[in-house]
């Protein structure tokens, strides 16, 4: 099943996830260590809606997400971090989590950059902010690149030419191509297992 960018226009508003925050998706560990491995205070968590959690992480908020989820969907641990940025800018975090496992990340920064990242076992394969497809950095770059023109993040965009329309649903696409899983208004429906980020890396590994 091909899932092109208008399957995800709903992430062009704002509502209901804001104007900065991160998905990820994350294979081969369950959502309570992949909460553990991204640093959170493990007394705090409890099963929680979308909804508080996005109102918790507002309440906690400094400098990234204050609370953040996850639920597993379809052979993968859904990650989300409302206001948050971590997994796919952070290395350090990423690299936490990433080890011995795989993770597609998609982070929408209205202030900042824009990030999409796939990274296995610790070691980043592709990342480039869906803006500038066409400057990517990684090992291999051009593992996703028929699939990326496919939902028109062109590998070889003209930076001087016209911008790329709608690069965060394009994203999402592209994500949902790598995983089989789209990230759709629906999901957010899922029970999520929340935690408060401890502040400072879990030693669990």
């Amino acid at each position: 099943m091909t899932h092109r960018s208008g399957d995800f226009s709903w992430l062009e508003d704002t509502e209901p996830l804001g104007d900065l925050y991160c998905v990820s998706f994350v294979r081969d560990i369950s959502p309570e260590e992949a909460l553990r491995r991204f640093g959170v205070d493990e007394s705090t968590m409890e099963e929680v809606t979308f909804e508080e959690m996005d109102e918790r992480s507002a309440e906690n908020a400094e400098d990234a997400a204050g609370y953040i989820g996850a639920t597993e969907i379809e052979g993968w641990t859904l990650v989300i971090e409302p206001g948050g940025w971590q997994i796919a800018a952070d290395d350090d975090v990423r690299t936490r989590v990433s080890r011995g496992a795989e993770v597609v990340s998609v982070c929408r920064h209205d202030y900042a950059v824009d990030t999409f990242v796939h990274e296995i076992d610790g070691e980043t394969i592709v990342c480039f902010d869906p803006m500038a497809p066409q400057d990517r950095s990684g090992r291999d770059l051009d593992r996703f690149a028929d699939a990326m023109r496919d939902v028109g993040l062109d590998p070889d965009h003209d930076f001087e030419g016209p911008e790329i329309e709608s690069p965060i649903p394009r994203a999402f696409a592209l994500a949902s191509r790598i995983t089989g899983v789209p990230f759709t208004r629906d999901l957010l429906a899922l029970r999520f297992l929340g935690a408060e980020p401890a502040g400072e890396p879990s030693d669990h590994l």
